[in-house]
């Protein structure tokens, strides 16, 4: 069992080559993966403060980085017709030759909505239009010429037990989600009965989750480990950007691998 560790450099606060620089120290140091987020204003802090979009970011990162594995923690559906958001991905796996993953959710930042023009809906519509998205991503991507570079990871982020879970049973490659042990674990087993239901192998699905948050808050690693989760995202924030927790669990991750 191969153990992870995941970046997200929150995109917010910082000026773009900032930024950057962050993406490099981090794939210096080792990390297996950086992510962005998708959204268009500040999650923590002034609401109105330096924001970055995140396809163009995930492009620019493609072309920083060398190694890394790169996506989005996560990619809104709504934001983008899926089969744009097939061929964006497609894009940038050939820009970074072949190192995309496709992370993915449903949506729920009523701001980016109202202030660029999308439709909010309710939770049911958003993760409608998920389900109807999931099966087009993949059939463009058969499409596309030339197609991606690698059969591109699809990630998706969320933990509703009715339809959310049922879709990662369904298509994902990957599951993100965060919370204490205990409801990590029941989340979990939920996945692991639409697995039994849609005939999918559980152990197909890597379990990732984040152990240092927007806010500072910070989860050891091991109890998620013993759950079966091998993925793990350390979130870092600028402008300062201290790399001490990332440094923190890469050093624990090579102790395991």
């Amino acid at each position: 069992m191969r153990v992870k560790i995941g970046v997200q450099v929150r995109p917010q606060h910082v000026e773009f080559d900032a930024m950057r620089r962050a993406w490099r120290d981090a794939e210096e140091l080792g990390v297996d993966t950086i992510f962005t987020w998708d959204h268009f204003f500040p999650l923590s802090g002034p609401g109105d403060g330096n924001h970055w979009e995140g396809m163009a970011s995930m492009a620019c990162l493609a072309e920083t980085t060398e190694r890394a594995e790169i996506g989005a923690l996560v990619c809104c559906n709504t934001y983008r017709n899926p089969e744009l958001l097939a061929d964006a991905h497609r894009t940038i796996d050939h820009m970074s030759g072949g190192r995309v993953i496709l992370g993915i959710g449903a949506g729920w930042f009523q701001r980016d909505y109202e202030e660029y023009g999308y439709e909010f809906g309710t939770a049911g519509s958003r993760l409608r239009d998920l389900e109807r998205a999931l099966p087009l991503i993949k059939e463009r991507w058969e499409k596309l010429n030339p197609p991606p570079l690698h059969r591109i990871p699809i990630l998706i982020g969320g933990s509703g037990e009715k339809v959310t879970l049922r879709l990662v049973a369904e298509h994902a490659d990957e599951w993100h989600s965060f919370g204490d042990p205990a409801t990590m674990k029941h989340k979990s087993d939920v996945l692991d009965e639409w697995c039994a239901k849609v005939g999918r192998d559980p152990k197909e699905i890597v379990r990732s989750t984040t152990i240092t948050r927007l806010g500072g808050e910070r989860r050891e690693p091991e109890p998620y480990l013993e759950l079966g989760f091998t993925d793990f995202v350390v979130s870092v924030a600028g402008p300062d950007w201290d790399l001490t927790p990332l440094r923190e669990a890469l050093a624990w991750r090579d102790t395991l691998n």
